[in-house]
């Protein structure tokens, strides 16, 4: 099988799982819009056949015997055409009202069904592939989908039934010049085939570059203050101009081929209808007996059904012309449905575990019960498979990782046997030259990647075995990269903890000393931010991240560079209440600042992926290795 039949089946499994997918959920609408397009097509061909009677049965004897031997035929004649006319209107209303509710209906299924899979979907996959080319999957993938089903699946269906139609007809008119329209619809075929065929190819590569080019324009417009800053403009314009000159090019290609092809149909239909014109004229001057579906006639060809037939090779070819006229619509809807479900098909992330985090009531002897409403403590719920029993660990924050391995690609290790025991309570810090692999450690204990070799236990369990979302829920991580939401700033808070009282978010806001900036805000709490908070400074932004993280509560706490943000004095006020957040807790903390992990119980170290000192800052000190000399600032970066 060669490449350009290869891409036909793909183009053809790709249409029939998107019209099973309409038919999952459409499945009646359909069978109805079906039947509409069929009576409509009949109402529309039915001209032809009236016209043949009109001439053969009215105006040829009208001009014989009178007109008036023939006024209650064609009374008959202009009744029967009126009501099919009527039929057709209401059919083709119908029909056209039913598919905008189709249409509408299905892409919203299909962009909720998206948006839903991207929420189970791997950090990994996030990493991987570019924002802007994602969000073109919800823009133009969806609306080359649309065009596909609103317009050209209806008109190509519509066309198919015309020509089954027309086939009968013409056929039981005249064999002789349906062969004639036969040879010319040939000739039809064979140009789309030609000129579609290469118009298609440059239609899919359209889309690929459209996407391409949105996500270079999501990437300079996130990072246009760094554009700026760098006086990188006229570098950002030269790679945009390559990249759009790219799509450009693509769409001429596609368009040009895409508009030569409809003229070519369209003058062969012409020459379609002088050959049946000229082949009927002699067929009529010489007498030649027509064959028809009932046999040879004697009588031969007569005008009215010459007439007839030259609208409907008329109708024929215009039919033929609108199904090519559709094969580049088809071919951009599928490259979209294509893409759409290349994301559909993206592998969720997995989720084995079935330790779940419970409310819990913890009586004197340490007897843990589960409780259904929130007590404040909370516990590992495990069920064991092998008894049917249940057992309950109170959740303390003990985490510890043994000898682990881990690469974000599997041939490329970036963290070599790494062991960290942090008891509840405890503070561990976490410090090294930039990508020494402090942070890959943080998103290792929370699952966003799983580890190569090793273990990592959280109070005692493999956290393999611990539901992925009970397992976040109980860590609480201030990130240095903020990420705020359109909505108030009561709301940016409350994304900490859904259920929280606005009493609950402003206390934990004053814990994290952002409660004086928020009151001087236009609204206060109420203050709309937009933008990713763009009408914030950067450390009021991360104010709101650690009240977000003080409002979770919850029992383990990361700080990734979390007061890197913040200036001098507003850090001493933050540290107070970093102080008090974290009392209790078992807290990560990766940080430059000394004053932040001056106070650690302990201090790991790290270099290359590898841990190479571990202890106390004053031991660390004394010992004058890479902790000193990152304190004293002698450290030397490879």
């Amino acid at each position: 099988m060669n490449k350009a039949q290869k891409d036909s089946a793909g183009t053809m499994r790709v249409l029939g799982r998107l019209l099973k997918y309409l038919f999952r959920y459409y499945k009646g609408s359909l069978i109805a819009v079906m039947a509409c397009i069929v009576v409509t097509a009949a109402a529309g061909i039915s001209s032809s056949v009236f016209l043949e009677l009109l001439i053969d049965d009215v105006i040829a004897p009208g001009i014989t015997q009178g007109f008036d031997a023939v006024s209650a035929t064609l009374t008959k004649i202009i009744l029967v055409m009126a009501g099919l006319y009527v039929l057709g209107v209401a059919c083709s209303f119908i029909y056209t009202r039913l598919m905008a509710v189709i249409t509408q209906g299905f892409l919203k299924k299909m962009r909720t069904d998206m948006f839903n899979k991207m929420q189970s979907l791997p950090l990994r996959y996030f990493d991987t592939n570019n924002y802007g080319d994602i969000m073109s999957c919800y823009t133009n993938d969806i609306d080359s989908l649309r065009q596909l089903i609103s317009q050209s699946l209806p008109n190509i269906f519509y066309s198919f039934v015309s020509i089954l139609y027309l086939l009968v007809v013409m056929f039981n008119s005249s064999v002789w010049l349906s062969l004639i329209v036969f040879l010319c619809v040939g000739m039809m075929i064979s140009s789309t085939k030609s000129i579609g065929g290469r118009s298609a190819k440059y239609f899919v590569r359209q889309q690929r570059t459209v996407g391409k080019t949105e996500g270079f324009v999501e990437e300079m417009m996130a990072g246009q203050k760094v554009v700026k800053v760098f006086c990188h403009e006229r570098e950002a314009k030269r790679d945009f101009d390559e990249i759009n000159y790219e799509l450009f090019k693509d769409s001429e290609a596609a368009n040009k081929f895409g508009n030569i092809l409809m003229p070519v149909i369209n003058n062969i239909g012409h020459i379609a209808y002088v050959l049946v014109a000229i082949a009927g004229g002699l067929l009529v001057l010489y007498g030649v007996p027509n064959l028809t579906f009932a046999g040879l006639s004697a009588t031969g060809i007569t005008i009215g059904a010459i007439v007839g037939f030259l609208n409907m090779s008329r109708q024929f070819t215009l039919n033929i012309s609108q199904v090519s006229q559709q094969v580049n619509m088809v071919v951009m809807g599928v490259a979209g449905a294509k893409r759409i479900f290349g994301l559909l098909d993206q592998t969720p992330e997995t989720d084995e575990g079935y330790v779940t985090l419970v409310n819990a009531n913890i009586d004197e002897n340490g007897n843990i019960t589960e409780s259904e409403t929130r007590t404040g403590k909370w516990a590992w719920r495990h069920p064991h498979k092998a008894d049917g029993t249940v057992t309950y660990t109170e959740l303390k924050g003990d985490i510890r990782m043994f000898n682990v391995d881990f690469g974000y690609v599997p041939e490329k290790i970036v963290l070599h046997d790494v062991s960290v025991y942090a008891k509840p309570g405890q503070k561990i810090a976490l410090v090294g030259a930039t990508g020494a692999g402090k942070t890959t450690i943080t998103n290792l204990i929370n699952r966003f990647y799983d580890i190569a070799d090793g273990k990592i236990r959280y109070d005692g369990i493999n956290i393999n075995k611990i539901k992925k979302g009970d397992l976040r829920r109980s860590l609480g991580i201030v990130l240095q990269d903020v990420n705020l939401f359109t909505g108030t700033v009561m709301d940016n808070i409350r994304y900490g903890k859904l259920d929280a009282t606005d009493e609950e978010c402003i206390a934990a806001a004053k814990l994290a000393n952002a409660h004086d900036f928020i009151t001087r805000l236009p609204e206060g709490y109420n203050t709309m931010l937009t933008g990713d908070g763009s009408n914030l400074s950067q450390g009021q932004k991360q104010l709101l991240s650690i009240a977000r993280a003080a409002l979770a509560n919850a029992p383990v706490m990361i700080l990734d560079e979390a007061t890197s943000s913040i200036d001098t004095r507003t850090e001493a006020l933050v540290q107070a209440g970093m102080d008090k957040l974290m009392e209790g807790r078992t807290v990560f903390v990766i940080a430059h600042r000394l004053s932040t992990i001056r106070n650690s119980d302990a201090i790991m170290v790290l270099d290359h992926g590898r841990i190479i000192e571990r202890g106390m800052h004053d031991q660390l000190i004394a010992e004058k290795g890479t902790d000193y000399q990152l304190y004293t600032g002698a450290f030397e970066f490879e």
